[in-house]
């Protein structure tokens, strides 16, 4: 009999927890619809609207400038890592796959090629290269002549300046213009 008084009772209590969740639901939503209008545009009219659209910062001389600049600081990082006496390594991101299978993206080591050189009268020469063509800086100027090693850094700082500036997109609109000539256009494969 207690047992039945416990199991009506705790049926009771759940119920009655049912009903007081209903009704405090149905309190809510009868507030909201009392209190609901309609909208208000006055708060939209109080922003400066325009019609705009994103400039897409993608574009190939927007990444052919970032990839340069990427290549000078690297170029900047070697040349203090050289004038320090320190090694300099640099690294790419390649998927590897371990002894069980699974695949792992990890940092290798690449080689990084100098943009400077030292010619046989004993001149060093800084390049700023794109792939294996090295950019003119003027009309048939391809390099830049410094006194020696310590000077690089400053003058890789100072071509970065002029990267951003923009004086040197003529010169980034040339290379990727001759790029883009030397690719030919794949063949569509037929649909079998």
């Amino acid at each position: 009999m207690v047992m039945l008084a416990e199991l009506f009772l705790a049926e009771f209590m759940g119920i009655n927890a049912n009903l007081r969740s209903l009704s405090r639901t149905t309190t809510l939503r009868l507030y909201l619809s009392e209190t609901r209008q309609e909208p208000d545009m006055s708060i939209l009219k109080s922003l400066k609207l325009a019609a705009a659209a994103p400039t897409n910062p993608t574009t190939s001389e927007h990444a052919f400038r970032a990839k340069l600049l990427g290549y000078l600081a690297e170029q900047k990082a070697l040349a203090e890592a050289e004038i320090a006496g320190t090694p300099f390594s640099a690294t790419r991101r390649v998927t590897r796959t371990n002894d069980a299978g699974e695949k792992a993206r990890v940092d290798v080591p690449r080689h990084v090629r100098k943009g400077w050189f030292t010619d046989t009268s004993g001149k060093t020469f800084f390049q700023l290269r794109y792939g294996s063509k090295p950019l003119e800086f003027a009309k048939g100027m391809n390099a830049v002549e410094v006194q020696g090693l310590n000077e690089v850094p400053e003058i890789i700082t100072s071509i970065m300046e002029a990267i951003n500036a923009g004086e040197l997109d003529p010169q980034l609109k040339g290379a990727i213009a001759q790029r883009r000539a030397n690719f030919k256009p794949r063949a569509k494969k037929a649909n079998a």
